[in-house]
């Protein structure tokens, strides 16, 4: 019974650590990928497995390797995480973070040698980034947006919660000017950009107010996964309010993970 309970336990941590409320966010990515290439009318089924089992190698490999390699620095500011809290082994999460981007590099390839170009190149950003980039003031943001996430812990200055207002200001403008292409259903799209803006910006403002850590780790919970509704923007305006409405039914399915699982 006693060992049962481990190797259930230890099977728990390594699921902790893919974190799959966030992968749910990245397979809006590749919902929101085929609208915007025109791929939602061919609907290959076949294409669009393969894309979202590459999706959830890179993420959750990415996701894996970033615990890590922070390592020892979550033993002394979050113990709670599976490695430094011993249910998870460090050797194990490296061959499982290995293994999920191989996986992800190799799903991609059976789509086309675009797509795994593609996935070798964000298996290496994020790997760098977990190594390297995530400590560096100005390479890490750069790499992966992650701006206001660095107060997490110590609670952040206001003029980076300003910094990440303005970023998302400047992502609701962007989603607003795909409105001048030709292709793009702005009307369509609106629903979903609205509720956006109401998603993550009034979480953002509040840790910009109260820079406090759990302010800043209710913010970026809000931001990454609005990530759903961003993609549903895309998606809606490039393919259809129907098709919109099916990438924003993954925002329910993300959330209820969130209850569960760890999103930072």
């Amino acid at each position: 019974m006693n060992a049962t309970f481990l190797s259930t336990n230890r099977l728990w941590a390594y699921l902790q650590m893919m974190r799959p409320a966030n992968i749910v966010t990245a397979w809006a990515d590749i919902l929101a990928g085929f609208a915007a290439s025109g791929a939602v009318a061919l609907l290959n089924i076949q294409v669009l497995g393969w894309l979202l089992l590459a999706t959830t190698g890179l993420y959750g490999g990415g996701i894996v390797l970033n615990d890590v390699f922070d390592a020892e620095l979550d033993a002394q500011e979050r113990p709670e995480r599976p490695i430094p809290s011993g249910r998870a082994s460090r050797q194990g999460a490296t061959l499982l973070g290995s293994a999920l981007l191989v996986t992800g590099v190799v799903a991609a390839a059976q789509v086309s040698l675009l797509s795994a170009t593609l996935a070798c190149g964000i298996a290496l950003a994020a790997t760098l980034y977990d190594a390297v980039g995530k400590h560096h003031p100005i390479l890490g943001p750069v790499n992966m947006v992650t701006t206001i996430s660095r107060g997490e812990v110590h609670g952040a200055k206001n003029i980076t919660g300003i910094i990440a207002l303005l970023l998302i200001g400047l992502v609701i403008a962007g989603l607003l000017s795909l409105g001048l292409l030709q292709d793009y259903q702005v009307l369509a799209a609106l629903p979903f950009v609205a509720l956006f803006a109401v998603r993550v910006l009034l979480p953002f403002i509040k840790a910009v107010r109260e820079p406090k850590p759990e302010q800043i780790r209710i913010a970026v919970k809000a931001g990454v996964l609005s990530l759903i509704v961003l993609d549903a923007t895309v998606a809606a305006g490039f393919a259809s309010l129907p098709y919109g409405l099916l990438v924003l039914s993954l925002l329910p399915i993300s959330m209820a993970l969130a209850q569960i699982f760890a999103v930072t």
